[in-house]
């Protein structure tokens, strides 16, 4: 397997790229999102979440395959291609935000249990649940924070 290497966004020239990975991503692993809630945030990628956090991109091959946002200590956003899972990539990201970063807290979708349990696996535990999200839609969030590392 090629080897992962993580770098610092080179900004906006390839929120594009970012915008669809982030898109194959949540049709594999986020089901339970309704396609009008998914087409708001997917419209909002590149000109407000992206910006607004400090974003590190995984390639593999010179090519990227995954990325995670960092505001404050909290990670914002992890996502890996969905042709790329299961391959280090997402571990790959966590390590970087934790270590580069110093992410302790990240909130997860309730209903996406995977991710739930690939939190779980590194040392983060539940610390508290919103019903909704931040935009207060109708998606459970669970807050989680890094108890011990990985």
């Amino acid at each position: 397997m090629p080897v992962l290497s993580i770098r610092p966004s080179i900004g906006a020239e390839e929120y594009r790229a970012l915008a669809a990975i982030w898109r194959r991503a949540v049709d594999a692993t986020h089901d339970f999102l309704a396609e009008a809630d998914r087409d708001e945030i997917e419209a909002g990628l590149q000109s407000a979440y992206f910006p607004a956090v400090v974003l590190s991109v995984a390639e593999r091959d010179g090519r990227p395959v995954g990325f995670s946002g960092v505001l404050d200590g909290t990670l914002e956003m992890l996502f890996v291609d969905a042709t790329q899972r299961d391959g280090g990539i997402g571990t790959g990201l966590l390590a970087h935000a934790i270590k580069d970063h110093g992410v302790t807290k990240v909130d997860v979708n309730e209903q996406n249990v995977s991710a739930v349990g690939f939190y779980a696996h590194r040392g983060f535990e539940v610390v508290g649940r919103s019903e909704t999200d931040e935009a207060g839609r109708p998606y459970p969030l669970l807050h989680l924070r890094l108890s011990r590392p990985s």
